[in-house]
């Protein structure tokens, strides 16, 4: 029988809540977007969420002594085909990639921040490994939405940027 510190156990059982209402908004997504690209996505956040609800049972599992991987990414991917994002309803996919987008942004940083408290090495590393998926499907999202025209990033001009270096360049004299 294996015990985990209280501390990651706690962690893993509000993740595990965040997870279950995470999965289900994505399904509501998924039924609602048109976009072949974006369902591909979010069907493989979904499956990736699932597979993490699993691990993290396992690591919660006191009869289980076994260590716990999670498993590749590429295990999970539904599709790696592009469509040209020609979906009936643009407006509906346009805030459910952002949404959705934001939402690996945040599940991304939840399980990094919460691995950095974890005890049990296993379940660190386990946390870890989550954060670098959800990062991964926050890439896909952010070249979907580029894709489709939909972001906008302000740069500074380069004055700026070489008012910046100028300032801090010093920092490398010390």
């Amino acid at each position: 029988m294996s015990t985990l510190p209280s501390v990651d156990l706690g962690l893993m059982a509000e993740h595990l809540s965040t997870h279950e209402g995470m999965i289900n908004k994505l399904k509501v997504y998924h039924i609602n977007t048109t976009n072949p690209d974006l369902k591909s996505i979010i069907a493989l956040q979904i499956n990736v969420m699932m597979s993490h609800v699993r691990v993290m049972l396992s690591l919660i599992n006191p009869d289980n002594n076994e260590y716990v991987e999670v498993p590749d990414l590429n295990m999970y991917d539904v599709s790696n085909q592009r469509a040209d994002g020609t979906g009936v309803n643009k407006y509906n996919d346009k805030w459910i990639a952002l949404e959705a987008h934001a939402g690996a942004k945040l599940m991304s940083n939840e399980n990094y921040t919460s691995a950095l408290l974890m005890k049990d090495r296993n379940v660190r590393n386990a946390h870890v490994e989550m954060a670098l998926q959800q990062l991964e499907i926050q890439r896909r999202y952010s070249d979907f939405i580029n894709r489709m025209g939909w972001s906008f990033v302000p740069h500074a001009d380069a004055q700026e940027q070489v008012k910046t270096y100028q300032h801090f360049q010093h920092l490398l004299n010390n």
